[in-house]
């Protein structure tokens, strides 16, 4: 895969997260897969969704229509371009504070989303905000971290740093969230190298990912999982696995979700429209696993499985978004983590030099 260049592998990353978001959205309420199979059948394109909980009966979003999670990535896009590189959870408060719609709270996005920018408004420091996080094990920045590990492309170490840093504006440092989100963003820095594999990939993941906690029940399914080539097939096994009940946001945990969306990007191969299908059709948090399958295959391949038409009708659906924090193309903000790269790029050649010499 060394013809795929860096910024096609960040378009591809960006698009598999967004794609895959607008495409699962629509069935996350119906929870079950057999529920999705009732309603649409097989799932394979775009549809128009309303949400189906009291307060929310007059909301309906148009087919390609994404949610939370890739509103949080826009806001750290956002900040990324305006850094110029590396984020901190101050950086990334910050444009909450400035780039936040208003709206998004309680429609496209949580209501704790709103709170979160009340205490981020309010001066508290961006990495105490997660301590008054009710959901230590929610998947709220794993699903969505990728532009953390695109800016970090590469380079595993640093990306891990910084997941930990900047997740703190939703959970506490040690949090299980944090330690499942070190998994998503340490694979898409890992497939961002030039020579990345499905199998380097996911070494890196064993390599750099929580001991106790991530890599038993991640290995466990990662081996059950390796010979399964259907998502009809994927998702009966997990019915074994996966039934959590009974806590808020119970079928949006960070290790159901990552470990989902990881062993989806094993059994496609890194195919971004197979990884959308896939999440989309698996039940439960649909569209959290499809964004952390797709976002890690287009970190490895690009944008080349993926069709034209389909950024077509999620740019449209991004324009006519009265929600969103910006309505621009996919693309345009996998780019912005692109030029932000280069920049923080020349910064550490010229700080190298001048070092070299001293």
């Amino acid at each position: 895969m060394d013809n795929i260049s860096l910024q096609d592998k960040m378009r591809g990353s960006i698009a598999g997260c967004f794609l895959g978001s607008a495409m699962g959205a629509p069935v996350e309420h119906l929870n079950t897969y057999q529920k999705i199979e009732e309603k649409y059948g097989f799932l394979t394109e775009f549809v128009p969704y309303g949400i189906p909980f009291p307060g929310y009966e007059n909301l309906f979003f148009v087919a390609g229509t994404t949610e939370d999670g890739v509103e949080r990535q826009k806001l750290m896009i956002a900040a990324i371009a305006k850094k110029g590189g590396r984020v901190t959870a101050d950086d990334v408060k910050q444009s909450w504070v400035e780039n936040m719609n208003p709206l998004a709270p309680g429609t496209i996005s949580l209501d704790f989303e709103g709170q979160l920018k009340m205490m981020a408004e309010s001066g508290l420091p961006g990495a105490d905000i997660g301590k008054y996080c009710d959901y230590a094990g929610l998947n709220s920045f794993a699903r969505a971290c990728h532009p953390i590990g695109l800016i970090n492309a590469g380079n595993v170490e640093t990306a891990k740093q910084d997941i930990l840093e900047v997740g703190q504006l939703y959970q506490t440092s040690n949090s299980r969230g944090l330690k499942w989100a070190c998994v998503t963003g340490v694979a898409i820095a890992a497939a961002t190298k030039p020579g990345a594999t499905m199998d380097s990939v996911l070494g890196a993941i064993y390599d750099n990912c929580d001991p106790d906690i991530v890599l038993p029940e991640l290995d466990l399914h990662l081996k059950g999982t390796r010979n399964i080539t259907d998502i009809r097939d994927l998702r009966v096994y997990y019915d074994d696995f996966y039934d959590l009940k009974g806590v808020t946001f119970c079928c949006a945990q960070a290790n159901e979700v990552v470990t989902k969306g990881v062993t989806i990007f094993q059994m496609v191969k890194g195919n971004v429209k197979d990884a959308c299908i896939a999440g989309a059709n698996l039940g439960r948090d649909t569209d959290c696993c499809a964004a952390v399958a797709a976002g890690i295959s287009g970190a490895l391949t690009g944008t080349g499985d993926i069709p034209k038409e389909w950024f077509e009708v999620v740019d449209y659906a991004c324009s006519v978004n009265k929600f969103t924090a910006s309505r621009r193309k996919v693309i345009d903000y996998a780019d912005d983590i692109y030029y932000a790269f280069q920049k923080r790029i020349k910064k550490e050649k010229e700080y190298l030099m001048l070092m070299k010499n001293a």
